[in-house]
């Protein structure tokens, strides 16, 4: 449904495999997959016994990872425990993941309208960044200690992860792991839909839906690598600010009016590309909105997703709705109607050059992904809701390590204060003042 998903291969253990050391995974408990708490949702920690191949005081190999259970709502992500180290079979690497990005799929995924994610239970993720801590045989373009973002189909959400070398792309110095997790598939999707579906060139005009979002972000950022480019940005009226000084032209408050209507009366013409995200109705106006050779770009159908679980009355309105349109017409016409999937795109060379390209506009300064918040994997409810709810402005990001007890979710935080404001508020009511500095101080 969504374009935000990775292309290359899931990496999975075969049960075949005979290893002097198998791996083994908790399963999620009944109690788990009917929403209650699991008890593998927390390490052991009494010592596993001993085995002929392990003295009783080795401490058993474990991490962390996250489980879709079921399908439905938040609860159905819990975190649990596997056991044993994962072993390398040919040209493959171990990476301890230090972050994982949340994207639109996993949101379908969990209410079991991704047909890219395997059934239950399974470990969701199709990106990640983190250190290469051991090869395998025949890997020589990587080494220990190398920092790595990493593609897939599914199964990042953990602590550790092995993955073919191919799917690891070398981190540029001034990269973190919280952008080199935000860049990969909203950056892949936006550039080549721009690039290499419709040939955006300088002066054209284009529309971005969910323009505050991570595809959003990062297709407006692109749209700055070329002149005169106009950009016309769906937004709640809050993040409007936002997006005007990342690069949109003309923000537009789709909850409170008709985005088709204020495109038409700024550009009477229409609009020489349209990405659309939404699916159903809205892929009609697209299509209305653009201007003889213009190009409309299908990639999502996020119009499904208005609640924790499956909304089939949704479903069956987009469905309802859905743009059909035949050849004759397109002539007539004289307009490109695309469809885009990264997840469905096997040409791994393509992919491998795109994000070459893409560190290379990172390490330019040409690019930075915008990181909304981060969330601990025991916050994973609430990241999803977050996102679920349009209140990101760019990547929610998934932390693997423990959440300290005092921790909370880290966001953009808003402009400080100045120390003259301060004073003024001080004066003026002592008491509340009073009470914010004991907050700071018990924060």
């Amino acid at each position: 449904m969504s374009g935000e998903e990775a292309p290359a291969r899931q990496q999975q253990e075969s049960a075949e495999e005979k290893t002097e050391n198998p791996p083994t995974e908790e399963p999620p408990s009944e109690a788990a997959q009917e929403g209650e708490p699991s008890p593998a949702e927390e390490p052991a920690d009494e010592p596993a016994a001993a085995t002929p191949d392990r003295a009783p005081d080795e401490e058993v190999f474990s991490y962390r990872a996250l489980f879709l259970t079921g399908y439905g709502g938040y609860d159905k992500v819990k975190l649990q425990v596997k056991k044993g180290k994962p072993s390398l079979k040919n040209a493959e690497v171990l990476v301890r993941v230090k972050a994982c990005g949340l994207n639109f799929a996993e949101l379908l995924g969990r209410q079991g309208m991704y047909e890219l994610l395997p059934s239950p239970p399974v470990t969701p993720g199709m990106e990640c960044s983190g250190v290469i801590e051991a090869l395998g045989e025949e890997v020589t373009d990587r080494k220990v200690g190398d920092r790595v973002l990493v593609l897939s189909r599914h199964g990042l959400w953990q602590e550790v992860v092995v993955v073919p070398a191919s799917q690891t792309f070398i981190m540029p110095e001034s990269m973190s792991f919280e952008e080199a997790a935000a860049l990969p598939i909203n950056y892949l999707t936006a550039y080549m839909m721009l690039f290499e579906m419709a040939n955006v060139r300088a002066g054209q005009s284009i529309l971005i839906h969910m323009a505050a979002g991570g595809v959003g972000i990062a297709a407006t950022q692109l749209c700055q690598l070329l002149e005169d480019v106009t950009v016309f940005g769906t937004a709640s009226a809050s993040k409007h600010e936002t997006i005007g000084q990342g690069g949109v032209t003309h923000p537009i408050d789709y909850r409170t009016r008709d985005y088709a209507e204020e495109i038409r009366k700024i550009s009477p013409k229409g609009l020489d590309i349209v990405l659309d995200p939404l699916g159903g109705s809205d892929t009609q106006k697209a299509f209305s909105l653009l201007k003889p050779m213009g190009t409309l770009i299908v990639f999502g159908a996020a119009n499904c997703v208005t609640g924790q679980k499956k909304n089939l009355l949704a479903v069956a309105k987009t469905w309802y709705n859905q743009f059909t349109i035949n050849t004759l017409r397109l002539m007539h016409a004289n307009k490109a109607v695309c469809g885009f999937h990264l997840g469905y795109l096997s040409d791994e060379e393509l992919i491998t050059q795109t994000m070459t390209r893409l560190l290379e506009l990172y390490t330019q300064g040409k690019i930075k992904p915008r990181i909304d918040s981060t969330y601990h994997f025991e916050q994973v409810g609430d990241a999803m809701r977050r996102m679920h709810e349009r209140n990101n402005i760019g990547k929610v990001i998934l932390l693997p390590e423990p959440k300290k007890e005092e921790e909370k979710p880290e966001s953009n935080p808003e402009p400080a204060e100045t120390e003259d404001k301060k004073e003024e508020e001080k004066d003026e009511n002592k008491m509340e003042t009073g009470t914010e500095e004991v907050k700071r101080e018990e924060n």
